[in-house]
C-alpha cells in the first residue's frame, strides 16, 4: 500500500510503499477513501504535541472509508474513524489501508460523502460541545464568533442561529464590537484577536477558547478582567470526546440533509488533495482565511 511517512519532525512528508497491515484481534482494516489533514496533525508533525508516535510514522487522526477486515464490523460497511491513538500514539490514516482500533470507528450514513465523513468530526463536535456542554448556550443569547470563515467557526454560526440566538462574525481587521454587547464569545483564533474582542462580552458572560491560530498567548489586564467577571472556558476535546461521539449521529444526519440551515441542516466546506500532496495540504490549513477542511483522497480516488 501507499502511505505518507514522516521521518523527522517538521520534515517534508514522503509518500512511500509499505507492506499491507494484517488483521488482528480488536482492530479493523479500512480502505481509506478520505483522510483529514487537521491542526492536530500539523502540531504532531511539528513535534509540538504532548503525544506523538515513534519516528518514522504515518500521520492522520481522522478518516472515512470501507471496512475490508474486522471481527466487529461487516465487510463493506461505510465508516468514519477518529482518535483512539490514530496518528498520535501510532500510525494514522494517511495511507491506503488503515489499521485502526475497533473503538475508533463509527457508522457513516450513505447520504454523507466520504470526504465529508472524514472531515466532520473535529469541527462539528467541537462546535456542538463548545455551545452545549461548555457554554451552555440558551435560546435568544447574543453570540460573537471569531474565525467564522473556518470550519469550527462556520458551524458555531449555524448551530447558534439554529437555537434562536443571534450569531455575529467578528473580523480581526474590523473595529471591535461594543463593550458588553454579547453574552458569549466563541473564539477559534486566540492571540491578539481574543484580547481585542474579549471586552465585548458582558459582565458575567462567557468566552469559550477553541483554537489559537493567531497565537497561543493572551495578555490580560488582570484588574480590569476581574471587574469584567467573564468566565474563560477552555474546550478540550480529548477530555470531551465521549460527548462528541454521542452527538455524532445527529450531526451526520444534519450534514446529510442538503437543505437550508434554518431547516436543521449543516454545511461544511471540504477541500480535497491527492495523497501525494500532503505537504501542500499542511501548508493550506496554515493559511489565514482558508475555508473548511483539507482532506486527502487516494490517487486515483475511490469516490
Amino acid at each position: 500500500m501507499k502511505a505518507v511517512r514522516i521521518h523527522g519532525f517538521d520534515a517534508v512528508p514522503v509518500l512511500e510503499t509499505r507492506a499491507d497491515p494484517v488483521p488482528r484481534p480488536g482492530r479493523t482494516l479500512v480502505r481509506m477513501e478520505a483522510a483529514t489533514v487537521g491542526h492536530i496533525d500539523r502540531t504532531v508533525w511539528r513535534g509540538s504535541f504532548l503525544r506523538h508516535p515513534p519516528l518514522p510514522y504515518t500521520p492522520g487522526v481522522e478518516a472515512a472509508g470501507v471496512v475490508v477486515a474486522s471481527e466487529r464490523y461487516d465487510i463493506g460497511q461505510r465508516v468514519w474513524l477518529r482518535g483512539s491513538g490514530l496518528g498520535t500514539l501510532f500510525d494514522g490514516t494517511w495511507c491506503e489501508l488503515i489499521d485502526a482500533p475497533d473503538e475508533a470507528l463509527g457508522a457513516l450514513p450513505d447520504d454523507v460523502s466520504m470526504p465529508l465523513g472524514a472531515a466532520f468530526f473535529s469541527p462539528c463536535t467541537s462546535a456542538w460541545v463548545a455551545l452545549h456542554d461548555v457554554a451552555r448556550l440558551q435560546p435568544g443569547e447574543q453570540v460573537l464568533v471569531t474565525g467564522a470563515t473556518g470550519a469550527v467557526g462556520s458551524l458555531v454560526m449555524q448551530l447558534a442561529s439554529g437555537m434562536g440566538c443571534t450569531a455575529t462574525a467578528v473580523s480581526p481587521d474590523a473595529a471591535p464590537p461594543p463593550a458588553g454587547s454579547a453574552d458569549l464569545l466563541i473564539d477559534t483564533v486566540g492571540g491578539d484577536v481574543l484580547a481585542k474582542v474579549l471586552p465585548a462580552v458582558r459582565a458575567g458572560g462567557r468566552a469559550v477558547l477553541v483554537g489559537y491560530t493567531a497565537g497561543p498567548t493572551l495578555q490580560l489586564d488582570i484588574a480590569h478582567f476581574l471587574q469584567r467577571d467573564v468566565a474563560l472556558l477552555p474546550l478540550n476535546m480529548f477530555r470531551r470526546e465521549s460527548a462528541g461521539r454521542a452527538a455524532a449521529p445527529e450531526l451526520l444526519a444534519r450534514l446529510g440533509k442538503r437543505g437550508k440551515p434554518g431547516e436543521g441542516s449543516l454545511h461544511l466546506d471540504v477541500q480535497t488533495f491527492a495523497l501525494a500532496d500532503a505537504a501542500r495540504a499542511l501548508d493550506w490549513i496554515a493559511q489565514r482565511g482558508h475555508r473548511g477542511r483539507a482532506v486527502l483522497v487516494p490517487d486515483p480516488p475511490h469516490l
